[in-house]
């Protein structure tokens, strides 16, 4: 079998949770609700919207819950304009086509949302696999979204390498065997290692993950 990188979309291939906060802190408030960055930080951050729904919409009903989630989201997909990628997320790609490793994103935002991302960082041709937790049977911290996505990409867990930014994303991958990042976009090395990252890095440009995944795709048969 090959080996894979498998990269959370939101706060690791973009550094984008300023604005998922804006958003959320719009159409929130317009339900009375205050979300501030460590509300965001400790209830929100690498959550499902279903879960982000009953923690803080609880006094809706369903459809008032998605159609006020659906509101943040349409929000949040109306600012990306200045988007980009996180330093060295393309030369991380360039090692990758080097070394012929696949390559997926496994996230919990929708699919709207990983579409509109991925071509505004002008990466959706290089990330074509793209698995979204919302539609499988469980979503992150849940293990199947990295489960779904070394299926896809034919990978073995224990040659690839997954990178995320929260603790619920780290312990998905950790659960499906993947060797964890952490990107230190919104939490600190010792929140992320706690999660079960070997260790974190501000960027992609850190010198360190290029070791990782030459150790880890150096078993034969790559």
């Amino acid at each position: 079998m090959t080996a894979a990188l498998l990269f959370d979309l939101d706060g690791t291939l973009v550094d984008s949770d300023a604005k998922h906060l804006a958003a959320f802190q719009r159409v929130f408030g317009e339900h009375g609700i205050t979300v501030d960055q460590d509300t965001y930080n400790a209830q929100i951050h690498g959550a499902s919207n279903e879960l982000i729904g009953l923690a803080f919409l609880s006094h809706l009903t369903s459809e008032g819950r998605r159609a006020a989630l659906e509101d943040k989201e349409a929000a949040y997909r109306a600012d990306l304009g200045d988007i980009e990628p996180l330093p060295g997320a393309v030369a991380l790609l360039d090692f990758a086509d080097r070394l012929g490793l696949r390559r997926a994103v496994v996230t919990n935002a929708p699919r709207a949302n990983a579409d509109a991302v991925l071509a505004a960082i002008g990466l959706a041709a290089r990330l074509s696999i793209v698995v979204v937790g919302a539609e499988l049977e469980r979503s992150k911290p849940d293990p199947l979204p990295y489960l779904r996505g070394l299926e896809l990409t034919g990978a073995d867990a224990a040659r690839s390498v997954a990178f995320e930014d929260s603790p619920t994303g780290v312990r998905a991958a950790a659960a499906a065997g993947l060797a964890v990042v952490g990107l230190t976009t919104s939490l600190d090395e010792a929140a992320l290692v706690s999660a079960g990252a070997l260790f974190a890095a501000p960027d992609f440009a850190d010198p360190r993950i290029y070791e990782l995944i030459k150790t880890r795709t150096a078993a034969p048969g790559l």
